[in-house]
């Protein structure tokens, strides 16, 4: 296993213990000491384990080498696994939104110190587990990490929510203001909306690498540069780019002189490949493509 593979499947595994820890710890402190906000979190975090398991055996499949049914490789395998993360999100946010409404229209529950340590144990943890799993994602690549740390990222705005809705609680009760004891439904609320639109966000971006949408034109303009730098290289006729999971497939239509031998055309394909992967190493497959071009009228035979 790669130093890169390694270092994913720690933050993963730390991302999925974390999780376990979080529901168990909330579910304990929100049913001994009344506290819905913790309990509502509980399940939010319950949810967490779940995607957090789909990213892990997504990014499991994504390593696999191709075979013979998928001679792609399996690399859009993380893709599905983060539009699973995207949807456990969505679902979260609803239920979130729909349990802060209803409890505005309850009477307000007493906060308790200890309920507040949870909250604030937890934003600290999720704030450190996303930068640490975002960092790793990017540098690997790794969108099924990437989707876990967006995952962090939900829970360190709902841990604000909750620390936020229990101080106000709390400060409610200590100075008899009623009012301030619906803080915590109404940041609830606030935060349903933020998750629920960063859960679209990676709903989208997973839909559009399933759809092959192009890569993003600075890195499709970098590609058309590194192929026309290619001296033999006459005219660009197509160039298309793919993600496919953590890693990018080519696809390009030059037209070069007629008169090359098939020797030559083989060494003009491998120079287009080998200086596009070695300026881009998340390029993991270039295929090219030759049109005979002709000199006396600048065009080539497709």
């Amino acid at each position: 296993m790669s130093k890169e593979n390694k270092q994913s499947a720690f933050a993963i595994w730390i991302s999925l213990l974390s999780n376990i820890v979080l529901t168990a710890i909330k579910f304990m402190v929100g049913l001994l000491f009344n506290s819905p906000v913790l309990i509502a979190d509980g399940i939010h975090n319950a949810g967490d384990v779940v995607a957090t398991g789909a990213a892990l055996s997504s990014m499991r499949v994504s390593k696999q080498p191709p075979d013979e049914d998928h001679p792609y490789g399996h690399g859009k395998a993380e893709v599905v696994g983060a539009g699973i993360v995207a949807i456990i999100l969505a679902l979260a946010a609803i239920y979130m939104g729909y349990h802060s409404v209803t409890v505005l229209f309850e009477p307000p529950h007493k906060a308790t110190l200890i309920a507040l340590i949870a909250a604030a144990f937890s934003l600290v943890l999720k704030q450190v587990l996303y930068v640490y799993t975002m960092s790793i994602g990017k540098k690997t690549k790794s969108n099924g990490l990437i989707a876990t740390a967006y995952d962090h990222l939900a829970d360190v705005y709902a841990s604000i929510a909750a620390v936020i809705g229990i101080g106000l609680a709390m400060i409610g009760d200590y100075y008899h203001i009623s009012l301030l004891s619906y803080g915590d439904p109404i940041a609830g609320i606030v935060v349903a909306y933020f998750v629920l639109k960063l859960a679209i966000h990676m709903g989208k971006t997973s839909v559009d690498v399933l759809m092959e949408k192009n890569v993003d034109s600075d890195k499709m303009n970098d590609f058309i540069n590194l192929v026309q730098s290619v001296p033999e290289v006459k005219r660009i006729d197509r160039i298309r780019a793919r993600e496919h999971g953590h890693y990018i497939i080519v696809d390009v239509r030059v037209g070069v002189p007629a008169e090359f031998s098939v020797q030559e055309g083989h060494d003009i394909s491998r120079h287009i490949k080998q200086s596009i992967m070695n300026h881009h190493p998340d390029v993991e497959e270039v295929l090219v493509h030759l049109n005979p071009w002709y000199e006396q009228n600048g065009k080539e035979n497709q």
